[in-house]
């Protein structure tokens, strides 16, 4: 049997629990408590269980993710093809390692720039050379960066926005007349930090937040024809993508602080700077190593004949931040986060 993963688990928690206060209350009544307890939390996990194993037949579906240079697009690409989709995988460099990479193994690898009006016609053309539709795309492709309100020019605001929402709409848009006709589904990208902001991240959190409002309008849109939305929000895999190779860090905060005026320079002081960008330098390095989790998601979103509506892919502790931020007053959270790690993804 598969492992069982934590978004299950908390289903199996939740039906547990709706089984006791049922039970309670029919013990009220005058019927048996824990007759009905061990009836409603079994048929409750058996029922999480089976419906999490049935799958859609992947011939004749057709699956559109952006961002396939590498990372989470390039690596789920390659998985859907074995499983038998017809993968069409939108790179921004067509000569680049990764692009090659998946043409070798049969791969429909196409140009995409979502931050331009995105045509639908080479999408269409290979979807009737393989007699396939348009079963789902991934909004996977994203950008990322860092630094205080105060540090980050508009330029990266207006960059980061570009990639990260309209790039998330466009790529909808130009889809949803081809996903509509055989009831398909959209799955975006957002993150953990779009359920909550953190220091240093309001560039970032921003894009993510507004992708969540996104899916939750069109989800509601797409329900009179049969398309689900689909949200997926890792957590802190930060050191598992490409987002920071390299050098991005330096090049990145060098790039804030020579766009800073001399009074923000001076007032919070190139000694602060400094051990902000060391801190984003030591979780750039850290959490999640393992694109797995992420890739296992997109894979479960495609694939399962009832997939959930929003996937979070986190550590317990990162949970339990979303849950804290969405449900307590915001004193407690605003506590909460100054003891938990706040980068991520």
């Amino acid at each position: 049997m598969d492992k069982v993963s934590l978004d299950v688990g908390e289903r199996i928690l939740f039906f547990t629990v709706a089984s006791h206060f049922l039970s309670n209350f029919l013990w009220l009544i005058g019927l048996g408590y824990y007759y009905w307890f061990v009836l409603l939390s079994t048929a409750s996990v058996v029922a999480v269980l089976a419906l999490d194993r049935i799958l859609v037949n992947p011939k004749g579906k057709a699956v559109l993710i952006s961002g396939c240079d590498t990372g989470f697009g390039n690596e789920t690409s390659k998985v859907l093809h074995k499983k038998g989709y017809h993968v069409l995988a939108g790179v921004l460099f067509e000569d680049g390692p990764g692009a090659l990479q998946l043409k070798k193994l049969g791969i429909d690898v196409f140009h995409m720039d979502v931050t331009k009006d995105i045509s639908m016609t080479y999408v269409e053309e290979r979807l009737k050379a393989k007699s396939t539709q348009l079963w789902a795309i991934i909004t996977n492709a994203g950008l990322s960066t860092f630094g205080e309100v105060e540090w980050v020019p508009i330029d990266v605001h207006e960059k980061i926005f570009s990639v990260n929402v309209i790039g998330t709409v466009r790529l909808a848009k130009a889809a949803l007349p081809l996903l509509r006709q055989c009831g398909g589904r959209v799955i975006t990208v957002a993150s953990m930090l779009g359920r909550f902001g953190a220091p240093s991240r309001s560039p970032y959190s921003l894009s993510k937040w507004a992708v969540e409002g996104f899916s939750e309008c069109l989800r509601l849109e797409m329900r009179r024809w049969g398309v689900k939305v689909i949200v997926i929000e890792p957590g802190n895999f930060v050191a598992a993508t490409a987002l920071y190779e390299g050098d991005a860090i330096k090049r990145q905060s060098d790039y804030m602080w020579s766009n800073m005026s001399e009074q923000v320079q001076l007032d919070y002081g190139r000694d602060y700077f400094d051990r902000q960008i060391e801190t984003m330098t030591f979780y750039s390095k850290h959490g999640n190593k393992d694109t797995g989790p992420v890739i296992g998601t997109m894979v479960d979103a495609v694939s399962h004949t009832f997939p959930q509506t929003r996937y979070q892919v986190m550590s317990l502790g990162e949970k339990v931040k979303c849950f804290v931020s969405t449900h307590l007053p915001s004193i407690v959270f605003f506590i909460y986060s100054w003891s938990t790690p706040h980068i991520c993804r």
